[in-house]
């Protein structure tokens, strides 16, 4: 069940392979998260020291979150991720244009997790042409369904 979706790296970005990572996450930041207060769009992963970080994610906390906490909301969060994994990824990071983004945090069997994608960046006529195709799809169904 997908929480929150990132579209943007979806528009700016080749995603090449998709990482189903964990979150080292406070009692706050779930039920956050749980009540959809959580936003990625402006989130980046990076590789530090042989771990993975996931940096800019906010997570709004709730009203009624605990007095003697002072929740941070866009604090550097830990990614779980296998040893083979996270060596993978530092290898194919190193190589010029490679990056890692976030696509979507979602939950499996009740717990939080996020979906980072390995991406290289589009170029502007890469996005034009990725605009053209969708307005050329949708256009085309949209004739389908008006001759059937």
């Amino acid at each position: 069940m997908s929480i929150v979706d990132n579209k943007k790296a979806f528009h700016d970005y080749f995603i090449e392979e998709r990482f189903e990572a964990g979150l080292v996450l406070e009692g706050w930041e779930v039920k956050a998260i749980r009540a959809g207060r959580a936003q990625i769009k402006e989130a980046y992963v990076i590789l530090r020291g042989g771990e993975v970080f996931l940096i800019g994610c906010h997570i709004s906390p709730l009203p009624t979150a605990s007095t003697h906490i002072q929740p941070d909301p866009v604090r550097t969060r830990k990614l779980l991720l296998n040893a083979a994994e996270i060596s993978k990824l530092i290898g194919k990071v190193e190589r010029a244009g490679y990056a890692l983004v976030p696509l979507d945090l979602h939950f499996t069997k009740g717990r939080v997790k996020i979906a980072i994608g390995l991406a290289h960046g589009k170029k502007q006529h890469d996005k034009r042409d990725t605009e053209k195709k969708r307005d050329w799809e949708r256009e085309k169904q949209r004739l389908m369904r008006v001759r059937a």
